[in-house]
């Protein structure tokens, strides 16, 4: 941790030298929380690169350097869910009357697939779906909290949740693991 302190730092500083370990040091992980919002590589790359330059330039703000992780992550998420949101001609909102109750258990199936398998099947949801997936059952978010950074209902998110289990579990069934 302290090694990332001494980085921020640098970045504070507009050390190139710092700026590029950083960079390095963060490109993996980033590029993977990317890739789960995006549908492509391609815009998963798009979205890290604008995530990295908000970073850089916002990097003066962040007054508490050994907590960069989370911030450098929050960051990126939130670019992720603007991009989806400037580049969603139309949002599917599902009517969320009828909740189907879903067992949590066979979702722990997932742990059978690869990385690569389980992004390439997140992807395949509808955009809706796929960012409440993300946002709640891989980055932690809330219900009430998804709510209102995609500024639909609380009662949607959890709708959209439900039923993008359903979709996930139609697809892992089609891939014999369920």
């Amino acid at each position: 941790m302290r090694n990332e302190v001494e980085l921020v730092l640098g970045c504070q500083r507009n050390d190139p030298r710092a700026q590029a370990a950083f960079y390095n040091l963060y490109k993996g992980r980033l590029l993977g929380v990317c890739r789960r919002y995006a549908r492509t590589v391609m815009e998963a790359e798009d979205i890290f690169q604008e995530a990295f330059i908000k970073i850089f330039n916002k990097i003066n703000d962040l007054q508490k350097p050994e907590s960069v992780e989370y911030w450098v992550k929050s960051l990126v998420v939130r670019t992720a869910i603007d991009h989806y949101r400037q580049n969603t001609n139309e949002r599917q909102f599902v009517d969320y009357a009828a909740i189907e109750n879903q067992s949590e258990a066979d979702i722990g199936v997932i742990s059978q697939l690869s990385h690569e398998e389980i992004v390439g099947i997140i992807n395949q949801l509808p955009d809706g779906y796929r960012m409440v997936v993300n946002m709640y059952l891989i980055d932690g978010y809330e219900h009430n909290e998804i709510a209102k950074i995609l500024g639909i209902s609380e009662g949607t998110s959890k709708s959209q949740l439900s039923r993008a289990k359903v979709h996930l579990r139609k697809s892992l069934q089609e891939m014999g693991v369920v």
